[in-house]
């Protein structure tokens, strides 16, 4: 059973920092990408970074570069992306991703992706 679970969540004020984490399993983790998407009230789902499989190429919406890292770690099947100086617009419940063929057109598209996980509540506010 394909399951990828998101953790890391929570409040924290504007200029913290918050770690999300996506748990993969059920799947060969080493032949998906991994992105992170984020939707708040009344948006659209908005890719925010993917990273690739063995040479972990990463991707950025430009909102996020510099702000937020993503990582894999392949033995364990878990990305992370840390979010530091977090912004109110970063509030949103962020989703994992995964997708098996990726390219540079298709990584920010959310329905090329072939799993999701449920999604975890960030919220910046003082």
């Amino acid at each position: 059973q394909v399951q990828l679970v998101e953790s890391g969540g929570g409040l924290v004020q504007p200029g913290g920092s918050l770690r999300l984490s996506c748990a993969a399993s059920g799947f060969t983790f080493d032949n998906y990408a991994i992105g992170w998407f984020r939707q708040a009230p009344g948006n659209e789902r908005e890719a925010v970074s993917c990273i690739s499989t063995i040479e972990g190429s990463t991707y950025y919406v430009g909102s996020v570069k510099g702000r937020f890292t993503i990582s894999r770690d392949n033995a364990k099947n878990l990305v992370y992306l840390q979010m530091n100086s977090l912004r109110p617009e970063d509030t949103a419940v962020y989703y994992c991703a995964a997708i098996r063929n990726l390219s540079g057109g298709t990584w920010y598209v959310p329905y090329e992706y072939d799993y999701w996980g449920q999604g975890t509540q960030v919220t910046v506010s003082s």
